[in-house]
């Protein structure tokens, strides 16, 4: 009997310390799939992006398996606390609303919002209060809906405001006339202008305080949280971090751990 229960204790033992030796498994990212170049689809259909590169080298060096899921940025407080994803890698904005439903690795990249207009449109503005009688847009459950609002006086100046589902859809509204001003997150802004420069023209006006991104998880998800900051650490660390962001942005965007 004692023999039985020595080698049950063993078999404990031993799973226990696969259970803890690093390895993750599976990790499922929610990205909103038309955030170019944080996330978003090439033309051949595949997720390639800023962020996505960063994720792909921390599952690497974590040995997990990984899986980006489309998720629609409106709904991500139901995709990761309901567990259909385990982390929101995206440009995902650290902000209090966020946290009563998060935590978040250390920020890794700054970022605000700016004004993007159709080019040959020039409409006098200069700072925020001249978007008054203007029809502005911005994408649903971004920071910059959050901020318009909560100023009410400011949205009410607007002649209209509407709201777009992603980025890329943002874009194209804006192209069509459906609005006279974008405010977006000036990384995608930048990026547009690389791939569209005849078609916009940003205007260099902060809408709302500048934020810091940061990779988001369940709020019970600690371990997985640390896991992952770990390796984010090293990539700052050994330089792969910086090589991504020079890849992407021509510059090194990584805030710095010093």
């Amino acid at each position: 009997m004692k023999r039985i229960l020595l080698l049950l204790m063993l078999m404990i033992f031993a799973l226990t310390g696969c259970g803890n030796n690093g390895t993750i498994g599976k990790l499922v990212i929610g990205i909103d799939d038309e955030f170019a170049p944080m996330g978003f689809r090439d033309e051949a259909g595949n997720i390639v992006g800023f962020d996505v590169d960063l994720a792909r080298e921390a599952a690497r060096r974590l040995g997990a398996e990984l899986e980006f899921k489309s998720i629609d940025w409106d709904n991500k407080r139901e995709e990761i606390t309901s567990g259909n994803v385990d982390m929101i890698w995206n440009g995902c904005d650290i902000m209090d609303e966020y946290k009563a439903y998060m935590i978040f690795s250390k920020p890794y990249m700054d970022n605000r919002q700016i004004l993007l207009i159709r080019a040959g449109n020039d409409l006098n503005i200069r700072n925020v209060s001249d978007l008054a009688g203007k029809i502005v847009g911005t994408q649903a459950g971004s920071n910059s809906e959050d901020y318009i609002n909560a100023d009410a006086a400011l949205k009410k100046s607007f002649a209209a405001f509407k709201t777009y589902r992603n980025v890329k859809e943002g874009f194209a509204a804006l192209n069509a006339g459906e609005f006279d001003v974008l405010i977006v997150d000036e990384i995608a802004a930048r990026y547009e202008m690389i791939r569209r420069p005849k078609t916009f023209r940003i205007i260099d006006v902060t809408v709302g305080p500048v934020t810091e991104f940061g990779i988001g998880f369940r709020k019970d998800n600690v371990e997985l949280r640390d896991k992952v900051q770990a390796v984010f650490d090293e990539m700052i660390a050994d330089g792969t971090a910086k090589d991504i962001s020079i890849k992407w942005f021509n510059a090194d965007l990584i805030k710095s751990r010093k």
